[in-house]
């Protein structure tokens, strides 16, 4: 039999399902909105984030191999091809020069020209006048030979000015080391100093590659 009590408690059941159907449909989009739309928001403050580390890495991290010196100009003229790997040789010079008081320094830009003039590694000429001579520091006043160059019994060969025995001595290894055969710095020893017993090809070894 129904009663009134069971038409009560239907009614109640209606409104009860009413009131959660509406809450619901009403509560699930907004909820559903308010998530989408902060999911986009954190992607485009994600993307934000990561293009301004790339451009941070560009500059704090610059990519290997390059070198990089701040006080170098930005247009600067082409020595040999590559303009910032002939630069940078230069400043490699300049600031091994630099460091040891050499003075050789104000030609290290000449040293890397007449280098690429003779093939020959722009490091050589500066190693073998650290190996001989302490960088020009100890050799006979006023001869500018800061390598050792033409030393023999009766005397020591001298050079007008650095210019000009950097030009020599650059060209003498060339034709007289290099194209002859004397492919790596223990066969120059050979030539060049033959009574060192490896010490000389040792010390030029490692002074070049401080230049690195």
């Amino acid at each position: 039999m129904y009663t009134a009590e069971n038409f009560r408690e239907d009614s109640f059941s209606f409104w009860k399902n009413l009131i959660l159907i509406t809450f619901f449909f009403t509560v699930t989009p907004l909820a559903l909105g308010t998530s989408l739309f902060s999911l986009v928001s954190l992607s485009k403050v994600s993307m934000v984030n990561d293009e301004t580390e790339a451009i941070r890495q560009q500059v704090v991290y610059p990519k290997s191999g390059a070198r990089v010196f701040a006080s170098l100009p930005t247009d600067l003229p082409a020595i040999g091809g590559d303009v910032v790997s002939a630069d940078a040789r230069a400043e490699l010079v300049r600031q091994y020069l630099e460091a040891y008081g050499s003075p050789l320094e104000p030609y290290s830009g000449l040293i890397v020209d007449t280098a690429d003039k003779y093939q020959i590694d722009y490091r050589l000429l500066t190693a073998i006048a650290q190996q001989e001579s302490n960088l020009c520091k100890i050799i006979p006043p006023g001869s500018y030979n800061c390598w050792g160059w033409g030393i023999h019994s009766e005397g020591t060969l001298g050079f007008s000015s650095f210019e000009e025995g950097i030009e020599i001595v650059s060209q003498g290894l060339r034709e007289e080391y290099l194209n002859k055969g004397f492919a790596s710095i223990e066969e120059i020893m050979s030539k060049y100093t033959p009574l060192s017993r490896g010490s000389w090809a040792n010390g030029v070894n490692k002074f070049m590659l401080e230049m690195e």
